[in-house]
């Protein structure tokens, strides 16, 4: 098994896990960083949907969702979430690489919170639609996480049956009746009191 070590991400905000209560706040990365920084993930077209979840209420906390078509960026809407490798555009962060990925999972995961992720691989049309369609969404309102990737998903055939909802349970759920989703819970046993994101630094060449 690779040997991890341990660094702090440099960059990133204090952590902020319940990401939603406020504003929209817009971010426009240059052209050239997100070109450098553009990822094609090798594996079929594929949406992730991440749920953060409270340990001790069950209740859902932020809504995050990951889309791997001609490229694989994520849409974390009024999210915390910074990361200097992976600009971000009104809340579309490119580059996801799987160093990119563990970042943004272990960003969340801690004592008091969970995060479910539930994969479901798609066709390419829908992938380019999803891409297309959370690029041009915005930056999205605090407390409205949830709120825009229903009204995102509700616009692709194939989701039709997904509820406009703002509570990332109700979300959670009805992906799950989607033939063919797969999900994993992940647990972190990290400190609350974290004000920066320990992250697996991985060997040259792993984020591949």
């Amino acid at each position: 098994m690779m040997r991890l070590r341990h660094i702090f991400a440099i960059g990133l905000l204090p952590l902020i896990v319940a990401a939603c209560g406020g504003p929209a706040e817009p971010v426009w990365a240059p052209d050239d960083a997100v070109q450098n920084a553009t990822y094609k993930h090798n594996g079929p077209p594929k949406i992730t949907l991440f749920t953060v979840i409270n340990v001790r209420s069950g209740s859902g906390g932020h809504s995050g969702l990951m889309i791997n078509g001609d490229q694989r960026l994520l849409f974390d809407p009024a999210g915390t979430f910074k990361l200097p490798f992976a600009p971000e555009r009104n809340d579309v962060h490119f580059g996801m690489t799987e160093r990119a990925l563990k970042v943004y999972i272990d960003y969340h995961a801690r004592q008091t919170w969970n995060v479910r992720s539930q994969e479901l691989e798609v066709t390419p049309q829908q992938a380019r639609l999803l891409t297309k369609l959370v690029q041009q969404y915005g930056a999205v309102p605090k407390a409205q996480c949830t709120l825009s990737i229903t009204r995102i998903l509700k616009q692709v055939p194939g989701f039709e049956g997904i509820s406009v909802t703002y509570f990332p349970n109700s979300l959670s759920k009805k992906l799950a009746q989607i033939s063919g989703v797969k999900t994993q819970l992940i647990t972190d046993d990290d400190a609350d009191t974290n004000h920066n994101v320990l992250i697996a630094a991985l060997r040259d060449g792993a984020d591949e």
